[in-house]
């Protein structure tokens, strides 16, 4: 399905806007982990729905009301399951493989979509190492995942941190489960993402589970903790979401305000984008039930590291399209085995309008892109099945005009993101 979106004047209104994507997916699986849960207004989409089927098959009684708020009672003993489909979910992917000997004997991991390209060999390797038979499809070890055995052993487990911090936060879900202590050590020249390990770990707190974060590189876990289950977590809502509405609204004539649950006690990697668009020279307020922006506003172009947030270089290429001076954007190498890859699949749609944008092995050079230089009023452009390179795409189109391919993609994160935009006056149709 493509979606054809045309300039538009003004982008005004409020939306509602959706919870927190990575939040939900945690909640699921710590829920899963012990005791009883309580879970407000979850996020619907397509990875966070993965997650909570996971917590159901792993044996968990799943019980959902008419206003979203799921109880979750943990399984008692281990459960016969031989396969479990993670959709396209790399962050469930990734927490269930540690888990798997916790909760059956044999399972087949299976998925579909860009999750059969995405790498898996350091974690499974790790795995291996400690007591797992357990093995993925090629050199990457992607889906489908087979184990066949063993039992997970505590002790010293080293894990890459310049590939996924998925890895690191699959261990810190797992290990505290294990009969004795473990330490986990991060290897690499760098570690990326690290804001979705405090996500983590604030959710492991809520759950009553101690983690000793001795630095960045180093964690260490005393075995045996039971898990108490989520009392009443209202999941916060997502603020890299929230950023294609930012970026559309300061780009455009607009008067927006984005309402929802903006809880500081759980800090979000992609909450960086409120900095990120100050430095740009962004104004907006913001409290704690409501995030309002008027536009157009003027933007500066500088240097920005995305290392903790690759999932906004898409919208953070877009703004800098629009920016006074050139825009660099660096430590993004990681953002390269996401949905797609996220700076040479970027940077090869944007060219189609003519854009100077150029690449390197983990940055992106974009200078102010010239009117003069479009090559079409309505490019098509294709996401690569990557949901937020269909939304950043989305707010271009409400500048420039664009048709966007396979817009459906963006049901990953953002079901009603059409919908939601189309509310605050974007003119758009799908086509076939």
């Amino acid at each position: 399905m493509k979606l054809q979106i045309n300039p538009i004047k003004y982008f005004r209104g409020k939306i509602h806007l959706p919870a927190s994507k990575s939040y939900s997916i945690r909640a699921f699986i710590v829920a899963a982990c012990g005791g009883e849960s309580v879970i407000r207004a979850a996020s619907d989409c397509d990875d966070a729905v993965v997650a909570r089927n996971a917590a159901r098959q792993l044996g968990c009684l799943v019980k959902r009301d008419l206003k979203n708020t799921c109880s979750i009672k943990a399984a008692q003993k281990k459960v016969q399951l031989r396969s479990l489909d993670v959709g396209e979910s790399g962050t469930v992917l990734r927490f269930v493989l540690p888990l798997v000997s916790l909760f059956t004997k044999k399972l087949r991991i299976e998925g579909r979509g860009t999750l059969a390209g995405r790498p898996n060999h350091h974690l499974l390797q790790t795995l291996r190492q400690r007591g797992l038979s357990i093995k993925g499809d090629g050199p990457d070890e992607g889906i489908p995942i087979d184990f066949v055995g063993g039992e997970l052993t505590s002790g010293l487990y080293t894990i890459a941190g310049d590939i996924s911090s998925q890895f690191i936060s699959a261990l810190l879900i797992t290990l505290p489960q294990l009969d004795g202590n473990s330490v986990i050590r991060i290897s690499g020249a760098k570690v990326v993402s690290t804001d979705y390990l405090t996500m983590t770990l604030r959710i492991l707190e809520d759950a009553g589970v101690v983690i000793d974060r001795r630095s960045e590189r180093e964690f260490r876990i005393k075995g045996g903790q039971s898990f108490k289950g989520l009392k009443d977590f209202h999941v916060p809502s997502d603020y890299g979401l929230a950023a294609y509405h930012l970026a559309a609204a300061t780009l455009l004539d607009s008067d927006v305000e984005l309402l929802g649950h903006f809880a500081d006690r759980y800090p979000q990697a992609d909450g960086q984008i409120l900095s990120l668009v100050t430095q740009m020279g962004v104004r907006y307020r913001k409290t704690n039930h409501s995030l309002r922006i008027k536009g157009p506003q003027a933007l500066n172009g500088g240097e920005f590291s995305l290392r903790a947030c690759p999932d906004l270089v898409p919208i953070m290429a877009i703004l800098g399209l629009f920016a006074k001076g050139p825009t660099r954007l660096y430590g993004i190498g990681h953002a390269r085995v996401k949905e797609s890859d996220r700076i040479s699949d970027l940077r090869r749609e944007l060219l189609k309008i003519g854009a100077d944008i150029k690449e390197k092995g983990d940055e992106l050079l974009i200078r102010p892109w010239d009117v003069g230089s479009r090559k079409s009023l309505q490019v098509t452009l294709d996401p690569h099945h990557d949901h937020r390179l269909a939304m950043a795409f989305s707010v271009l189109g409400m500048k420039l005009g664009v048709t966007v391919r396979d817009i459906g993609c963006v049901a990953k994160s953002y079901p009603k993101f059409v919908q939601d935009i189309k509310k605050l006056g974007a003119s758009c149709k799908k086509s076939p």
